[in-house]
């Protein structure tokens, strides 16, 4: 049987799939080093930018969910309150390491007693379970204060958003 495809012409450049020629680059490219096998260097066609281009979009915010900001703003002002108990935990652990409590109630103990008292006991009052307690009940009025009031914000957002049209963005990309 005789083959009777007509060879599909390939671009210019390419060599053949069966050939064993070396790829010729097109005549946008030029070697630096002529018979010495240097490397290709692309030159910019005719008409070409050289500088990096930057597209840039303009967005609208018209509206914000107010569900969407309720959930987001209740995760975060949980993770707030969590860095809040933890960092005055380690604040206290800190200051008691140092003597800081032991010194100021020895002085304010002096100050404040009389012949027959002890006067104010600062250590037992600023102990680390009541302060934590009280650190605690601020993290959960801080919780719900934020939660609603960043949800009350989404309502006004949107009414304000209504008459001026939102808050307009523009977005850019690097290449």
């Amino acid at each position: 049987m005789t083959d009777t495809r007509q060879p599909q012409p390939q671009p210019q450049g390419r060599p053949e799939s069966g050939s064993t020629q070396p790829y010729e680059p097109p005549q946008a490219y030029a070697t630096g080093g002529g018979s010495q096998g240097g490397s290709a260097v692309r030159l910019p066609r005719t008409g070409a930018r050289t500088a990096p281009r930057t597209r840039k979009a303009r967005l609208r915010v018209a509206r914000a969910d107010p569900w969407s900001v309720m959930k987001v703003s209740f995760l975060l002002s949980i993770a707030l309150g969590i860095c809040t108990v933890v960092a005055v935990a380690v604040l206290w652990m800190v200051m008691n390491a140092m003597g800081v409590f032991t010194t100021v109630g020895g002085t304010i103990s002096d100050a404040t007693g009389s012949g027959d008292g002890s006067g104010f006991d600062l250590q037992s009052f600023l102990s680390l379970p009541r302060v934590l307690l009280f650190t605690s009940i601020i993290a959960v009025i801080d919780v719900v204060l934020a939660t609603a009031l960043a949800t009350l914000g989404a309502f006004i957002y949107n009414l304000s958003a209504g008459f001026v049209g939102g808050v307009e963005l523009t977005l850019a990309e690097d290449e």
